[in-house]
């Protein structure tokens, strides 16, 4: 995965990626919902940079903190506080407050240490937890990756994408 600059957010692979989902997901009829923290938004941004994105994108969550995770998403601070906001049971949670709080058919969630600081012996920057939600039930992942915050959260941006396409192209 190559690191995009801010002008090219939208060009290239991602563009392709994001194509792709949008078909699918139309395919389908069914529309996609985000809980990003690490991502900020980026994911959000990305699809809604398509055009014509209203038809299968149907919201996001930012939740950056461990207090939107709750109110926003619904998960509980309990599961925050056993397992820390980068794990895979808030990844999980999170995957399914989006699809509770939203109309939309798949969700992805994604939670982690983007960086420079943060981190720690079990979770080091770069640990990110995701979460994807479709008809078939949630799955969950973890994955590391290298670099400074800004390729770590495109490359969880790009991940998450690419796994979600993944777990919805079978499905037609």
């Amino acid at each position: 995965m190559s690191t995009l600059s801010k002008s090219e957010l939208l060009t290239s692979e991602l563009y392709g990626l994001v194509a792709d989902l949008a078909y699918f997901l139309q395919k389908n009829d069914w529309q996609l919902t985000c809980a990003e923290s690490c991502t900020g938004g980026l994911i959000a941004a990305a699809c809604t940079e398509l055009a014509g994105s209203s038809k299968w994108f149907e919201r996001g969550f930012v939740s950056y903190s461990n207090a939107a995770k709750t109110e926003l998403l619904g998960v509980d601070a309990a599961l925050i506080e056993r397992h820390g906001a980068v794990s895979e049971e808030v990844a999980r949670a999170m995957a399914q407050g989006a699809i509770s709080r939203s109309h939309a058919q798949v969700a992805l969630a994604v939670t982690g240490v983007a960086g420079p600081s943060g981190g720690s012996a079990a979770k080091p920057v770069g640990t990110v937890w995701f979460g994807w939600a479709t008809p078939a039930g949630i799955v969950t992942e973890m994955r590391r990756f290298d670099g400074d915050r800004r390729h770590v959260r495109q490359a969880a941006m790009l991940h998450a994408l690419e796994r979600l396409l993944a777990l919805i192209r079978p499905a037609i």
